[in-house]
């Protein structure tokens, strides 16, 4: 039978993720998972497909705040309470409003990308997801949740000739003991307490060239071009299935994934 292997959150939109053991799923998916996210002035979202750097950030989220830190660059504390100022945000074609105000984040962040950026955070998310006005989304492209299969990653490097990490693609639930792409023809899944709806196929783009480790981009374009030959749907390269959560509940590493349909 499936279970789950690994949960995946990243506090930071396009930084280093991190691994839980357990968690609370609920309708907006893990908790905090890209809950901050680096902006321009104007609120546009800043991502590692334009900076690769942000990945080389760890970003690890507490009850208080979001810490930040990087090599050569030491870390900044980002207290929630300092996000006191209605700010807005525009993530793919989506306006909606966030918070600002964590002024030394703001030139800890500049100063590392070496342009002026700003650290919004979402707070109580107005945005919604795409065709389900009753989900709510934090800074994630688009969805709550990210699931892909580790037989699938490794179907992905026989084909390329290399191992490829998990963390490039950054998902959230990982699920071992499952046929390469099962993920493809899911449609409702029981993990633990929660059961969750896949929505559709990921898109993919040039950022799982991006080391996850060093930000460095691969020059042979590598793993997108392998996906380019084999996982194109639609004119668009897909990984992984994107998913919302349709009944809230406490998910761990290890718990049984049930396919409902």
């Amino acid at each position: 039978m499936p279970t789950l292997s690994a949960l995946y959150r990243y506090p930071l939109k396009s930084a280093h993720g991190h691994s839980l053991m357990q968690a609370e799923l609920g309708m907006a998916g893990l908790p905090d998972d890209r809950a901050w996210m680096v902006a321009d002035e104007r609120g546009r979202f800043v991502t590692g497909r334009e900076l690769p750097q942000l990945v080389t950030i760890t970003a690890s989220a507490h009850e208080i705040g979001l810490r930040l830190s990087a090599p050569e660059h030491g870390e900044v504390y980002a207290p929630r309470e300092a996000f006191v100022h209605g700010h807005p945000a525009h993530v793919w074609g989506t306006d909606f409003g966030a918070w600002h105000g964590a002024d030394e984040a703001d030139a800890w962040l500049s100063h590392l990308i070496g342009r002026p950026v700003r650290l919004l955070y979402t707070g109580a998310t107005q945005r919604r997801a795409q065709h389900h006005p009753e989900v709510p989304v934090s800074f994630a492209d688009g969805y709550p949740l990210l699931v892909i299969g580790s037989e699938s990653l490794r179907q992905l490097s026989d084909w390329a000739g290399r191992d490829f990490e998990m963390a490039r693609f950054r998902p959230n639930l990982v699920v071992d003991g499952a046929a390469a792409f099962a993920e493809d023809g899911w449609t409702r899944l029981r993990i633990g307490e929660a059961v969750v709806r896949i929505t559709k196929p990921c898109g993919r783009c040039v950022f799982t060239t991006v080391d996850p480790e060093t930000g460095a981009k691969s020059r042979d374009q590598e793993p997108i071009r392998t996906l380019a030959r084999h996982r194109k749907q639609g004119g668009e390269v897909v990984f992984g299935m994107n998913a919302i959560v349709e009944t809230p509940g406490r998910v761990a590493a290890g718990d049984a994934v049930i396919p409902l349909e």
